[in-house]
């Protein structure tokens, strides 16, 4: 029988599975029995139940294959008895791409369900890690990596704009509570607190980081901010690729000990807390001497020592709790976010199933990036959009930045009366202050603009196909003092902007003509609009990644619908301030 050519590509992945396997993969490999009982747990499965190629023991089969054929002795000797398979052609690594990305999560519910112990999510991310490293991967788990791997964080964010980001915030809250206030403290030396963050909240919500001020300041914590290795998310853990995993945390827990810090804080998200303080220290070889801890038990010992004081009738309205999956099933913690919940609001309400047995938000595992796999994305999503629904919560609250936007997708996917936020948002909602703000002061001694003229001599462009949100946006804006001129489409929008030349532009990515994305191409690209300041507001975080990947420089803002009004303004106020710096 003629031997069957192999490709460079599919050689180097099994290779490569040889070098990867160690006892835990090994027993997840030979365990399954084939029960059934991690079909019943799958998102993917009860959203799609005529369709068993979503099942984890089908999706596992097809890795299983390859290891059997070639590491295991049953494989190599019968392997049409135990269906080992090998893998040849270039066309079946991008198939393998498709289930080990584009099928799973990565949540590990059926693992938390198999009577065999079989961890599922284990070797699916070392599949995953092995397609990456001969370059076969979703296009946005690419782009993200590339930022990670070249610039620090997995969003791409500039050093000098995220430190202009931490300044024009401790500005807002200088403004407020007077010059002599903390603010945000950069690059302190001896501190007893570092604060990490994910990249989308300078990127995207600002506001958590000033939440998380205001909670250390009150606190009269000795806390401050890296400049430089600040990002605690690691997509390293998403992709399998453990390089970029030790990388990313050795430069994180490299600027701590830079600093002279005594205590690493994690801000709220599920992989950066799993990534950097369980699975970092291996991935980076290094022995990290101090502790790290989530702002989440951070924020609830600050309340029971008396640190801070908080009034939970300020979180009047029906709320409920998401566990993320990294912060549930795979670190344990389920209790203390409830226990800080109790504390800081009237009305929780749990969803069921609950803790470990939580259904995933159907944004892990890196999906958000892989815009490909949207619709089956939001299709499994079902399950999810049922489960909150039926609590009568009005907001979900979630630990973890990938559930916010997960979560967020399918609430205006399934049009779910309700908005997401994290505890660092409730808890800085209910915080009693003892800083005394600011006085206000004649003009003649202290020119400070009132916040209803805040905007005034502004002219600002809305474009958006939804009547009730322009209405909403503008309504915002005019009574700031803006002047609002609206569009209903693309094509309007570019021509208004090009007549006009409003002061900024708020872009919806979905519209009828052209579409968001090419409009702001379109707008960098014209000489009479290409210093427009543009803040994106859209309901498709999903297609965030094509606005980053075109030839033209990134907007200037970013927000997720559905926005309130403070998020609308401070990110309105932070594109005019950069926009005239």
């Amino acid at each position: 029988m003629a031997t069957r050519t192999r490709s460079h590509k599919a050689e180097k992945v099994i290779e490569r599975m040889g070098k990867k396997l160690n006892r835990q993969m090994v027993g997840s490999l030979v365990g399954c029995v084939h029960c059934g009982n991690c079909a019943e747990s799958c998102h993917y499965v009860l959203a799609n139940p005529s369709d068993p190629t979503y099942a984890p023991a089908y999706k596992a089969d097809r890795i299983r294959s390859i290891f059997k054929r070639h590491f295991d002795w049953t494989g190599r000797l019968f392997p049409w008895w135990v269906h080992a398979k090998s893998i040849h052609t270039d066309e079946e690594l991008e198939e393998l791409k498709d289930i080990v990305f584009g099928k799973c999560t990565n949540c590990r519910r059926c693992t938390t369900n198999c009577p065999m112990g079989v961890d599922f999510a284990t070797f699916n991310r070392m599949a995953r890690g092995l397609l990456v490293s001969v370059g076969v991967m979703p296009e946005g788990v690419a782009v993200v990596s590339k930022d990670q791997w070249e610039i620090g964080n997995q969003m791409g964010v500039l050093k000098e704009d995220y430190v202009e980001t931490l300044e024009w915030l401790s500005e807002e809250m200088q403004m407020e509570y007077g010059e002599s206030y903390p603010g945000i403290p950069i690059d302190k030396m001896n501190a007893d607190v570092v604060y990490s963050i994910n990249p989308r909240e300078v990127k995207y919500d600002p506001r958590t980081i000033s939440d998380a001020a205001m909670i250390f300041n009150e606190a009269g914590e000795n806390w401050t901010m890296p400049s430089e290795g600040w990002d605690m998310t690691n997509f390293g853990l998403f992709s399998g690729d453990d390089d970029l995993g030790g990388a990313t945390a050795r430069h994180l827990y490299e600027k701590v000990l830079e600093l002279k810090g005594k205590k690493l804080i994690i801000s709220e998200c599920g992989h950066g807390y799993r990534s950097t303080r369980c699975e970092g220290p291996n991935w980076a070889q290094m022995d990290v001497d101090f502790p790290m801890e989530s702002a989440v038990l951070t924020m609830m010992q600050y309340i029971k020592e008396g640190k801070i004081r908080v009034d939970p009738t300020k979180n009047d309205i029906p709320i409920t709790f998401h566990d993320s999956c990294n912060y549930g099933r795979s670190c344990g913690m389920t209790e203390e976010p409830r226990e800080l919940l109790q504390m800081v609001c009237t009305d929780f309400r749990e969803t069921y199933p609950n803790r470990a047995e939580n259904y995933c938000c159907t944004g892990g595992g890196g999906a958000m990036s892989m815009s490909e796999y949207t619709p089956q994305r939001l299709k499994s999503a079902k399950v999810k959009a049922d489960q909150l629904k039926a609590t009568g919560a009005k907001i979900v609250v979630t630990t973890c930045h990938n559930c916010v936007d997960g979560l967020a997708d399918l609430i205006k996917h399934y049009k779910l009366d309700m908005q997401v936020t994290q505890l660092v948002n409730l808890v800085a909602k209910a915080l009693v202050i003892t800083t005394p703000k600011v006085e206000e002061v004649p003009a003649e001694a202290a020119p400070v603009m009132a916040e209803a003229t805040a905007l005034a001599g502004r002219r600002i462009l809305v474009a958006d196909d939804e009547p009730d949100f322009v209405t909403f946006v503008s309504t915002v804006l005019e009574d700031n003092g803006a002047t609002v001129m609206k569009a209903s489409d693309g094509n309007q929008a570019f021509a208004m902007a090009k007549s006009e030349k409003p002061d900024l532009i708020t872009l919806d990515i979905s519209m009828p003509g052209k579409s968001g994305v090419e409009v702001f191409e379109l707008l960098r690209k014209t000489d009479e609009t290409s210093q427009i300041p543009v803040c994106i507001i859209t309901g498709k975080p999903e297609m965030r990644q094509l606005l980053y990947d075109r030839p033209v420089p990134p907007p200037e803002g970013y927000l997720d619908k559905p926005v309130d009004e403070e998020s609308i303004l401070l990110n309105v106020r932070k594109v005019l301030k950069l926009a005239t710096d």
